[in-house]
């Protein structure tokens, strides 16, 4: 088994779309076709710098992604990024891919910012499994208020 990282914007739209839509589907949501090529659009955009990603491909096939987005903090000198989205095809999990997707970007993320952090569901406990082994737990509570 042949695995390799590398940029989002070195893989087409066409080979992250099903991995994009598999994730909406995970998180029963919808987005709207142009809000889909936008997100694309500003992640693969070189110029863009503060969102970015990163896919893995198991031999020629692209089977996860992350996204990731930068923000300038008060608390440090360095600014924090923030892991957005991970996804690994049902296919392939259980064989340490979303760690390497992570694990990747701690060390790309390393001497650029601060820390990397994220969120999940608190039902999404497979993912938490992993959590749990390669991340500090914060205790802070997400709040949000859509507009």
């Amino acid at each position: 088994m042949n695995t390799q990282i590398f940029a989002l914007e070195d893989i087409t739209f066409e080979q992250w779309l099903p991995l994009w839509q598999a994730y909406l589907t995970f998180y029963k949501t919808q987005l709207s076709d142009e809000q889909i090529r936008l997100s694309w659009k500003r992640i693969t955009n070189p110029e863009q710098t503060d969102i970015f990603g990163f896919a893995i491909k198991i031999d020629e096939n692209v089977v996860g992604f992350v996204h990731l987005n930068s923000h300038i903090s008060t608390w440090t000198k360095l600014p924090y990024c923030y892991l957005q989205d991970l996804y690994v095809d049902e296919q392939f999990r259980n064989q340490g891919l979303a760690r390497k997707l992570i694990e990747y970007c701690y060390e790309f993320c390393t001497g650029k910012f601060d820390r990397v952090y994220w969120l999940t569901h608190e039902t999404n406990t497979a993912a938490q499994y992993l959590y749990d082994r390669i991340a500090s737990k914060t205790g802070f509570i997400h709040y949000k208020k859509t507009l």
